[in-house]
């Protein structure tokens, strides 16, 4: 897509995709535009541009990507 084909674009509500816990070194190259989790958050663009059919194709998708890690709870102090 040309850069003038963006600006005339429709944009949609952005696409959400949770990756859960992930290495240091996948987020690193997740960053930088590589490995397997670009690949995963392609798809899940690709996926959702083949959902909306012939009027995706006219669309910029905004994927907005979520990596987190849980921390274990913390105790109630020395007698927990």
């Amino acid at each position: 897509m040309q850069l003038e084909d963006r600006r005339t674009a429709q944009m949609t509500a952005p696409v959400v995709v949770t990756l859960g816990k992930q290495s240091r070194k996948r987020i690193r190259q997740l960053k930088r535009g590589r490995g397997k989790l670009i690949k995963e958050v392609s798809d899940v663009v690709e996926q959702v541009r083949a959902g909306f059919g012939q009027q995706g194709e006219d669309k910029v998708f905004v994927p907005v990507v979520l990596v987190y890690r849980r921390r274990p709870r913390r105790g109630l102090g020395l007698l927990s």
